[in-house]
């Protein structure tokens, strides 16, 4: 086992509120559904596609595609396009190892998803990973401006009752790490899909093979390391 950074050890010396996942990259593997529609729709519309695909993640699909400014294209159109096509594909889409065992752990009330993806497709790619439904799940069309903006990770600790900064972040993605470390709440980056370099000191793990959670007398959260 490599050292801890010491962002790894604050995050492992204090207890939290509570746990805030992203899903894609981060609960569940879905590269190979992503990879096959995003690559195909970047060869249609001539963009570098790995160029394109290295600034995809984390990021709602329909600022995804304003982004690129393709002109005349009809954005909100062309993300129903590509939501239909991934709600249709969900072949390969398996939990990062030891997600289920490691949200099943925790008080229902003491966790929740924040999601680019719109709903309908947060939930079918869910069940096809065995990921239990959180009460509280922000998805991309429960927000008025997506990750990296902090949006969904302030309104998933307000519903749930907690102050920002006393949460622990879940991520993957430059976008949502950023989202995270604007409301200065604890980050656990996912490496398990893709290894991105990330600005900071952050706790960095493969999967949760190696965490565990545990709650304390009082109701807190304990992040472990197995």
């Amino acid at each position: 086992m490599t050292d801890l950074t010491t962002d790894a050890h604050d995050l492992l010396a204090r207890s939290h509120d509570a746990f805030l996942f992203d899903m894609d990259g981060t609960l569940i593997n879905s590269i190979a559904v992503v990879e096959r529609v995003w690559r195909e729709w970047a060869v249609a519309h001539g963009l570098d596609v790995e160029e394109f695909m290295r600034r995809l993640h984390g990021v709602r699909a329909i600022d995804v595609i304003r982004r690129e400014e393709i002109a005349g294209m009809d954005v909100e159109e062309e993300a129903q396009i590509i939501l239909d096509k991934e709600l249709d594909d969900t072949d390969g889409i398996v939990e990062i190892a030891g997600a289920v065992d490691f949200v099943n752990a925790l008080p229902a009330d003491r966790w929740a998803i924040v999601t680019s993806a719109p709903r309908e497709l947060a939930v079918k790619r869910m069940a096809a990973a065995g990921i239990p439904t959180p009460g509280v799940m922000i998805c991309g069309e429960d927000v008025a401006n997506g990750k990296p903006d902090p949006e969904g990770y302030r309104t998933a600790a307000e519903r749930l009752g907690f102050a920002p900064e006393r949460c622990v972040v879940f991520e993957d993605a430059p976008a949502g790490i950023q989202a995270a470390q604007t409301l200065r709440a604890g980050v656990v980056v996912i490496t398990a899909t893709h290894d991105m370099p990330v600005e900071g000191n952050e706790f960095d793990t493969v999967d949760y093979l190696g965490l565990s959670a545990s709650v304390t007398p009082s109701g807190e959260l304990r992040l472990n390391r197995r």
